[in-house]
């Protein structure tokens, strides 16, 4: 029994002992996680807009009738190529015929009217002076043969009328490229019109040339005085309409083996539309092309100065715009509002909220938030396959 106050203390030391252990091994902290970042770093990029077009030809005629008659035959095939001046359909020539032969027979005439009168003339000038006939029929006598030399022109102004009326029968392509369809048939009575530019007149097919070609598409008035407005400020420098050129896409989803060049850009917007009409030239040496097809295009007009170019999946959108989360000098993540309305390839063009140097969270983005801390680790794209961040030491 005396031994007891001695057991005391030692339970007492016992207990402190225990408790301090207990203190040391306590949950340990967990470290910050880690992310992949990529460093933001200024460069001069494309600037590229991309818009909807569509084709048309590059020349496209109208072959019309231009004299009055029965249509014989067409001579050409329907959508093949054709040449300049190439015949392409025949119009009943007799009336034309019989025409021109009236009109040289008519010629004819009156150069045979004008020679006797020229004869007499020149005999008149020549008995004036020596007294035989008096000065008013010689007056008489010229004004006779002035009158036949001004009928022999006029006959052949005819005769040349009616060697062209003659000609028009034989209906040739106005320009090189592909003949359209037939759209009058054989047997039919064709008509030269009355009206202003021959719009009176019979169609009888078109002919486009498609090799180049032009794609139609529009700019909006907005967004070409945000270009100007940018390119004072210097962070835009556009091209010049030689040096501005567009890639197409066609409507497979394939992009087009060969650039177009701006070649118009009207300076009226239309006021309906609100938009600035442009177009482009593309070669179609193959005639892959085709004239009302739609395409949506990229027309790339200028470069944009000092911008970054950041992986898609490191910029985030809320209902207020998008943002990055960056991790500052000090270790920390902290959010940034940005400007990135357009893509290069799989990275966001950032054109303001960035600046240089800063680490910008690509992967991992869902382990933090900011004003927390994060561990930095370089970003590489294999790792956009899992969306992962590089597995830490702490996590394993």
């Amino acid at each position: 029994m005396k031994s007891t106050p001695m057991r005391t203390p030692v339970l007492c030391l016992s207990l402190l002992a225990l408790a301090a252990c207990g203190k040391e091994q306590g949950p340990p902290k967990m470290p910050p996680p880690t992310v992949g970042v990529v460093e933001a770093q200024p460069q001069n990029v494309p600037l590229s807009k991309d818009l909807v077009g569509r084709l048309s030809a590059f020349r496209s005629a109208d072959v019309r009738a231009r004299v009055s008659g029965l249509l014989l035959k067409r001579v050409y095939t329907e959508g093949t190529d054709v040449k300049q001046g190439q015949l392409m359909f025949q119009i009943d020539p007799a009336t034309y015929k019989a025409a021109l032969t009236a009109a040289e027979a008519a010629l004819a005439s009156a150069q045979a009217t004008y020679t006797n009168a020229h004869v007499v003339a020149n005999r008149d000038r020549q008995l004036v002076p020596k007294g035989y006939i008096s000065q008013a029929q010689l007056d008489t006598d010229e004004a006779t043969e002035r009158s036949s030399q001004a009928a022999v022109k006029q006959a052949q102004a005819n005769v040349q009328t009616a060697q062209v009326n003659l000609s028009y029968t034989n209906i040739t392509s106005p320009i090189a490229g592909r003949a359209g369809e037939q759209q009058v048939t054989e047997g039919a009575i064709v008509g030269n019109g009355t009206s202003d530019a021959g719009s009176g007149s019979t169609l009888l097919t078109t002919v486009d040339q498609v090799d180049p070609m032009y794609v139609n598409f529009t700019l909006s008035a907005a967004d070409l005085d945000t270009l100007q407005h940018a390119q004072h400020a210097g962070s835009v420098s556009l091209a010049d309409q030689s040096n501005t050129t567009v890639q197409l896409t066609l409507p497979s989803g394939s992009k087009y083996d060969a650039l177009g060049t701006l070649d118009y850009s009207s300076v009226i917007v239309n006021p309906t539309t609100g938009a600035i009409n442009m177009r482009a030239q593309v070669p179609n040496p193959d005639k892959r092309l085709l004239p009302g097809m739609y395409v949506t295009l990229t027309a790339n007009m200028g470069e944009l100065n000092k911008v970054f170019l950041i992986p898609q999946a490191g910029i985030q959108r809320d209902p207020a715009g998008a943002y990055a989360l960056v991790v500052g000098k000090d270790g920390n993540v902290a959010q940034k509002r940005v400007m990135a309305d357009n893509m290069r390839g799989n990275d966001w063009v950032v054109t303001s909220g960035l600046d240089a140097g800063d680490q910008v969270i690509v992967s991992g983005v869902q382990t933090v938030k900011p004003g927390a801390p994060a561990k930095a680790q370089p970003w590489t794209p294999d790792q956009a396959a899992t969306g992962t961040a590089p597995a830490a030491a702490g996590h394993q």
